[in-house]
């Protein structure tokens, strides 16, 4: 019996969640087939006319939602960009939408009923997208297979067989799948969009977690990776960044054991018929077992633990195979009683546990963790019933214990920051940040369109803060420059630089309007920054 099979005997499947899955029933066939992504190759549209007959076409924008358009632009007779760019400015379409349309290409449009918006995120294995679905307005994820590997049959198969699987699971702390296909020659999987960020990317922007709610969102893990083992279907890829936390404070697992697959010959770092990652594989020929997914997933599940608490990976961090191979990187783990003094004994000796090298001392169950970190978590709750506990949490927003009282819900508003910054998860993360400080939060990934605004007279907000991690260079040329521009001297700034950018760091002009912050950021060093730049206008 294959792995698919054996899980859906065990998940003993009643026939209405069977029938609320998405199938290949002959409706859905039908459905899927009148997509218009299924017609002939395009023409590239020439003229601004001939363009809104494709938005049309594909259902992306009706007639009626086009007339502003043709208002503004004066008529009919403009250039198909400035149509384009104009739909764009007016959010009737995306930038990705427009492109591949200018292209004549209707590949990558839909996948499925999944309108594609725009790519959202990418790896070594696949692309991921934001979508909408053509039918109820939902928001998806769509996972790609990345075209090099749409000739690799087993790639293929492996993508769709794990996709299948993990359809199968129905859960609040795991990305519910809705779709497994293939379209374009490529395998896609259609997914539950979580508006948040991996764990990995929250933990870059503010460090550590305080404790409550770490234990909160490791909790809510082991839920999720308890329920998918008891029905036979173990993760094999446990890390970080296939940790979701969204905004208001859920952690999910994601890619039940879809990326990182190891496709080396060597024998000694594969099960027949279960590719590992080759972390796993590591750890369990340094453990001295074979086939010890449970086990495997409780160790890494260890690390995501420990990297949220202190803020810091537990293994090095590589993508050289010699690295990860290397039994050092597993045996050479610091204490994080090391990394972390201050936190308490009992939490430390918990993620010891998990991440024991010897698997016979290690939990040796899922199960037995949550048994053991319930107390913790109702031990270490701050008393507030919107903390985190279980199933339930809190938006996701790094503070040490003097800081979760800063910037009540209620409080008024201190002032309006323009923020320029390209990545929409770390918009979303840095608006809650700064909105939880007391500001409104004016947002842009455009950085001259920020300029643009506050040199605008009256200006739109009270402060910049500019993602020098976004812009790079560029970001910090601007910031430089603001002393220069008549419009902009005055202006209050703020540069929010990584310490990995340590040249970009040393060319910043910093004077007595104008300041750079490095990440993570902290509550009170970003509440004095602001507030003795804004008081001073």
């Amino acid at each position: 019996m294959s792995r698919l099979q054996l899980a859906r005997h065990r998940l003993k499947l009643s026939d209405d969640l069977t029938s609320a899955l998405p199938s290949q029933s002959a409706q859905h066939t039908k459905t899927r087939l009148c997509c218009p992504a299924r017609c002939p190759p395009l023409m590239k549209p020439s003229t601004a006319d001939e363009l809104a007959h494709l938005l049309e076409q594909f259902d992306i924008v009706h007639a009626v939602q086009l007339e502003p358009v043709w208002s503004d632009l004066g008529g009919h007779n403009v250039p198909v960009a400035e149509f384009g760019n104009a739909c764009v400015r007016r959010e009737l379409l995306t930038g990705f939408q427009l492109d591949r349309l200018l292209r004549g290409e209707s590949n990558g449009l839909f996948y499925g009923r999944a309108r594609v918006l725009y790519q959202v995120g990418a790896g070594s294995f696949s692309r991921v997208y934001r979508a909408i679905h053509a039918d109820n307005g939902n928001i998806l994820a769509v996972k790609v297979l990345r075209s090099r590997y749409s000739s690799d049959a087993e790639k293929c198969q492996s993508f769709q067989s794990e996709g299948e699987m993990g359809r199968l699971l129905r859960h609040p702390n795991i990305v519910a799948i809705e779709d497994v296909g293939r379209e374009y020659n490529s395998s896609y999987i259609t997914m539950e969009f979580v508006e948040g960020q991996t764990l990995r990317e929250l933990v870059r922007v503010r460090g550590a977690i305080d404790l409550p709610r770490a234990l909160g969102f490791i909790l809510q893990l082991v839920e999720g990776l308890e329920y998918a083992h008891r029905h036979g279907v173990t993760h094999r890829d446990i890390k970080a960044s296939n940790v979701l936390i969204s905004f208001t404070g859920q952690a999910k697992l994601v890619d039940f054991g879809l990326a990182g697959v190891d496709t080396t010959a060597n024998k000694a770092l594969r099960r027949a018929g279960q590719p590992r990652t080759v972390d796993y594989a590591t750890l369990e020929t340094i453990g001295k077992v074979k086939d010890d997914s449970i086990r495997s997933d409780i160790y890494f599940l260890g690390t995501v633990a420990y990297l949220a608490l202190c803020g810091m990976s537990a293994l090095t961090e590589s993508r050289d195979r010699a690295v990860r191979t290397d039994p050092r990187r597993f045996t050479g783990v610091e204490s994080l009683a090391w990394r972390a003094p201050d936190l308490p004994r009992d939490v430390v000796d918990l993620v010891t546990r998990m991440m024991h090298l010897n698997p016979e001392d290690r939990f040796q169950t899922a199960s037995e963790v949550r048994r053991a970190l319930e107390p913790l978590v109702a031990k270490y709750s701050t008393g507030d019933p919107a903390a985190p506990s279980g199933s339930a949490g809190n938006p996701a927003v790094r503070t040490k214990a003097a800081d979760a009282k800063a910037a009540p819900a209620q409080e008024a508003v201190k002032g309006t920051l323009m923020l320029a910054e390209a990545s929409p998860q770390e918009q979303a993360e840095l608006r809650t940040f700064f909105k939880n400080l007391g500001y409104k939060v004016l947002m842009t990934e455009n950085l001259q369109r920020a300029l643009d605004r506050c040199s605008a007279i009256p200006r739109a907000a009270d402060c910049l803060v500019i993602s020098a991690t976004a812009f790079g260079d560029s970001g910090v040329e601007a910031f430089n420059k603001l002393p220069q521009d008549p419009f902009l001297r005055d202006l209050p700034a703020v540069l929010l630089v990584d310490p990995a950018q340590g040249d970009v760091a040393d060319h910043v002009q910093e004077d007595g309007r104008r300041r750079m912050v490095r990440v993570p950021l902290k509550t009170a060093e970003l509440t004095e920054v602001l507030t003795s730049l804004i008081g001073q206008t």
